[in-house]
């Protein structure tokens, strides 16, 4: 019964027998004999083919759940031989925002590759919510993102701590109240700012800002602290990249807010200031986020443990 369960799934995949009878290389009177076989056997049909594009009756619902339910478990145990005794063989699917995917994914992977060459990886770059999704669905085996997750489907370990600082253009008339708080990025790369003097918020007030749309965890939180400092925000921009704002930000427009793990790995202006921000707020954890109660390989849990803090 779930034998051509690959046939059907990417008939529902494709949204149609023709489209699905090209990808899977067989012709499409075959296709559809051998899905009326299937349907035979179950005394229902499977999908609703006068619908366009074709959809999945009641009893093909309750098919395709069991049907990912085995390929997962097929899947898994593929993963195991795999891995068994090695880690001569294997490929690990990981998704990040564009930032994680252009700044952090490889230089972590370059590095791990180093001891375990065999291993191939695959990234995909998305945003956190479809990143979510392609875990549920285990079309992808890691995500690393800043955010805090709580779907029921994950855990996660912490890769590293960082903090949100604020950036300001030099121009701005604001630094000379902050002259002993301030940071260079040459500073900010030494880590000197962990030691050093925070700014008030609150004496931003009136300032402008290029701000991150509050589905970002930076602009969350940059949200959360304007409300908490009673401070409603002169925002000039709203982007949805931390590089967009910071870009922005050296051009004179507005203050943005940055990681300093961003600003380590960024060329440096010499049109910024940076600063502290003395608030539980501007602290958070970047995490490796997988799927709860599926298999992980060892190339996997290896990548996670060589890159999470000790």
């Amino acid at each position: 019964m779930f034998r051509h369960k690959d046939y059907i799934m990417t008939i529902y995949e494709t949204g149609g027998f023709t489209k699905a009878a090209e990808k899977l290389f067989v012709s499409q009177p075959s296709l559809s004999a051998t899905v009326k076989r299937v349907e035979d056997k179950i005394g229902a049909p499977i999908f609703n083919r006068s619908t366009m594009p074709i959809t999945l009756t009641e009893t093909g619902r309750e098919y395709m759940k069991y049907a990912l339910q085995i390929k997962e478990i097929e899947e898994d145990f593929e993963r195991y031989a795999a891995d068994y005794g090695s880690l001569s063989t294997g490929k690990l699917r990981i998704g990040g925002s564009s930032f994680f995917s252009s700044f952090i994914l490889p230089e972590l992977i370059s590095a791990f590759k180093k001891k375990h060459s065999a291993i191939q990886f695959e990234i995909l770059e998305d945003s956190t919510r479809n990143l979510i999704s392609r875990l549920g669905d285990n079309t992808l085996d890691l995500m690393i993102d800043n955010a805090v997750l709580h779907e029921k489907h994950i855990e996660c370990k912490i890769y590293k701590s960082e903090r949100l600082l604020l950036a300001v253009p030099k121009s701005f008339p604001i630094n000379a109240k902050f002259e002993k708080q301030r940071f260079t990025a040459e500073q900010i790369k030494n880590d000197e700012h962990l030691q050093g003097k925070s700014i008030d918020f609150s004496k931003l007030k009136g300032q402008p800002f290029v701000l991150l749309h509050n589905e970002n965890d930076t602009g969350k939180r940059a949200d959360k602290l304007f409300r908490k400092y009673e401070m409603k925000p002169n925002v000039v921009f709203y982007l949805d990249q931390q590089i967009t704002s910071y870009n922005m930000a050296c051009t004179g427009i507005g203050i943005a807010f940055l990681s300093d793990t961003l600003i380590k790995r960024i060329a440096p202006s010499n049109e910024m200031y940076y600063y502290v921000i003395g608030d539980s707020l501007a602290e958070r954890n970047i995490y490796f986020y997988y799927k709860k109660n599926r298999y992980l390989s060892v190339a996997c849990k290896k990548f996670i443990e060589y890159n999470t803090e000790k």
